[in-house]
């Protein structure tokens, strides 16, 4: 009898430690699984100097699972400030890619040309799970 209630006891262990496991990963999976984008508001102030940043951009972000969800095209103001250029989203698979590509040094040789290029305003944001 008393091995029977040890053995009840370790099984019940078992389950709810395995139930906890696959709940904390279900929840690691959740917020692995939010996407991020990054949005720029870029204000073009020397159309030649802007060239060779939009002719490499795309293959910097490309490693990180980023594509273009918006490239310039037109802009329809609503409400509030309108903006004072072309739009421009990336989507990444996550707020960590989003960000390595942002700091990566393939982007980084490219800042100063934008910096250079014209006025911007830019964000990383997080999107809803998928």
């Amino acid at each position: 009898m008393i091995r029977k209630t040890i053995a009840g006891a370790v099984l019940a262990g078992i389950v709810i430690t395995t139930f906890a496991a696959m709940v904390s990963y279900a929840q690691a999976s959740a917020e692995a699984a939010r996407p991020a984008y990054y949005v720029a508001d870029f204000e073009v102030t020397d159309p030649e100097g802007i060239k060779p940043y939009s002719a490499q951009v795309e293959s910097t972000f490309k490693p990180y699972g980023g594509r273009f969800i918006v490239r310039g095209g037109k802009v329809t103001q609503l409400e509030g400030q309108a903006s004072r250029g072309r739009l421009v989203v990336i989507a990444f698979d996550s707020m960590d890619k989003a960000q390595a590509w942002y700091n990566s040094p393939a982007y980084e040789k490219l800042k100063p040309i934008r910096h250079n290029s014209g006025e911007s305003r830019v964000f990383i944001v997080e999107g809803m799970p998928n």
